[in-house]
């Protein structure tokens, strides 16, 4: 079983994948890390010095190759992934996707003094706002070809999604 968390930067994948994978005993994989891992650097260090699109085909390459092996796991994308290089196809292939659908307010929340964000970095508030909001309209056509969406997710709404799906 493959289970794939995708959604905005702050929408809880790590967190919320990490209990979903304890309660289904299965790994956990937070995609941004397998490729700090690969690559030893941070995302938001590959961003800076060799740019975006880079990394997004560093991240396509990790994502199909997760996706293609026999491993069973709960993977955290980055809130990118499935949007790039058809990131959601080679998902809904491999396993089910679930979107982590929080809003705009929450995100805010949630990464008002994160500074590893790239695409968030170094911005104020009302720039944030309008940023966060600019990525997730131009990203919702991609997070609704998620086999499930989660408003509002908790663990319970996780797992009652998921048993309805079953």
């Amino acid at each position: 079983m493959k289970i794939y968390l995708i959604g905005m930067p702050g929408s809880g994948k790590s967190t919320l994948g990490q209990l979903l994978a304890e309660r289904f005993s299965l790994p956990f994989v937070d995609l941004d890390t397998v490729i700090e891992d690969q690559q030893q650097k941070a995302v938001s260090d590959i961003f800076r010095e060799q740019g975006e699109d880079h990394f997004r085909l560093i991240e396509s390459q990790l994502l199909l190759e997760w996706a293609g092996s026999e491993k069973s796991f709960v993977m955290a994308t980055g809130g990118g992934a499935p949007c790039f290089h058809q990131g959601i196809d080679i998902i809904n292939q491999s396993g089910m996707s679930i979107f982590l659908d929080v809003s705009i307010d929450v995100l805010l929340n949630r990464l008002h003094s994160k500074t590893d964000r790239p695409l968030l970095n170094s911005i104020n508030a009302e720039e944030k706002d309008k940023k966060l909001k600019a990525i997730r309209t131009s990203r919702l056509i991609c997070y609704r070809k998620a086999h499930l969406t989660v408003t509002d997710p908790t663990l319970a709404k996780l797992m009652e999604a998921i048993q309805l799906k079953k």
